[in-house]
């Protein structure tokens, strides 16, 4: 038997197969890709086939036991991943070249900012919209090593995210600030406490939910020197960690407003609990930020101006 011989130059009909095959990976199997892609099951089925015998590669076992990507099917997804995004910010790159402004814009937002009465991301999209009218807007909601990547790698051409430590990658445009504290739920043991009178000693034997990543939340949790028992990646997983009544954590106040208002948590009002987050949009700085990226940062800076020198509200 001849071995059929690998694969040279990509061609657009494998291209057109990494893209169903990234599909059925991103929606996990081929019956929840039907309706991403818009074709039949056994269609997409006889698609992953071709490109498996194209590749010479298993790369998905599916069946009545489930779908899931080999070992090699991982590895030829995260190269498709990169691939497909490749072309796509050079076709981004192609039609900024043109007139009109036209694509797809795509930018990351740390998780729980739209509640922030400082954050004026959507005045920015608004803005954005009227000067690009035919332009697809992407919005990713991620963390904050997710965002970072993303717009790293061209994969975003803008994001949103609290300030930590800076990458040479990226630059940073500060937008606006958010005011963090501590807060416990209805069943801690601190709920009927004074908080006043509370010392670091004590708040320091209560269990803390805290952020999993490098960040200003992890960074608040070491200098403050609380007990992480439980490690998030998220603020709503913070929240529902303190809701349970076992975990102090730290949450946005505009954030944690409306648990307050249901009697379901409370701040722990030592007044040193509480720290402040600059919020700042990041690009990427190793090439030109094109078109679409520079007019929805032009958007941002108008829609922030001066937000950084303003108080954080209580």
């Amino acid at each position: 038997m001849v071995k059929k011989a690998l694969l040279g130059q990509v061609s657009d009909n494998e291209i057109r197969l990494l893209r169903i095959f990234k599909a059925v990976a991103d929606c996990g199997g081929l019956a929840a890709a039907e309706l991403e892609l818009n074709i039949g099951r056994s269609t997409i089925s006889r698609h992953i086939k071709d490109l498996e015998e194209r590749l010479s590669l298993l790369l998905c076992r599916r069946g009545r036991a489930g779908f899931a990507l080999t070992a090699d099917g991982r590895r030829v997804y995260a190269g498709a991943v990169e691939l497909l995004g490749a072309i796509e910010s050079f076709r981004t790159d192609v039609q900024e070249m043109h007139a009109d402004l036209t694509g797809t814009l795509s930018i990351g937002l740390f998780d729980k900012t739209v509640s922030n009465p400082q954050a004026r991301i959507g005045e920015a999209i608004r803005g954005f919209r009227r000067q690009a009218p035919d332009v697809m807007v992407d919005v990713m909601v991620g963390t904050l090593g997710d965002i970072e990547t993303g717009v790293i790698d061209g994969r975003l051409h803008a994001g949103v995210i609290p300030a930590h430590r800076e990458s040479e990658s990226l630059n940073y445009l500060p937008l606006f600030d958010e005011s963090m504290y501590l807060y416990c739920g209805r069943q801690h043991p601190l709920w009927d406490v004074r908080h006043e009178d509370l010392d670091w000693s004590e708040l320091q034997d209560y269990d803390y939910a805290g952020l999993g990543f490098h960040s200003p939340n992890m960074e608040a949790s070491h200098r403050f020197g609380l007990r992480r028992q439980a490690t998030v990646s998220d603020q709503e997983a913070i929240a529902t960690l303190v809701l349970s009544g076992c975990y102090l954590g730290f949450l946005p106040d505009h954030y944690a407003r409306s648990f307050v208002a249901e009697g379901a948590v409370q701040r722990v009002a030592h007044p040193e609990c509480t720290y402040t987050v600059h919020f700042v949009a990041i690009s990427r700085r190793l090439r030109s930020e094109g078109r679409l990226a520079s007019t929805f940062l032009e958007m941002l800076a108008r829609s922030h101006a001066d937000q950084s020198l303003e108080a954080p509200a209580a």
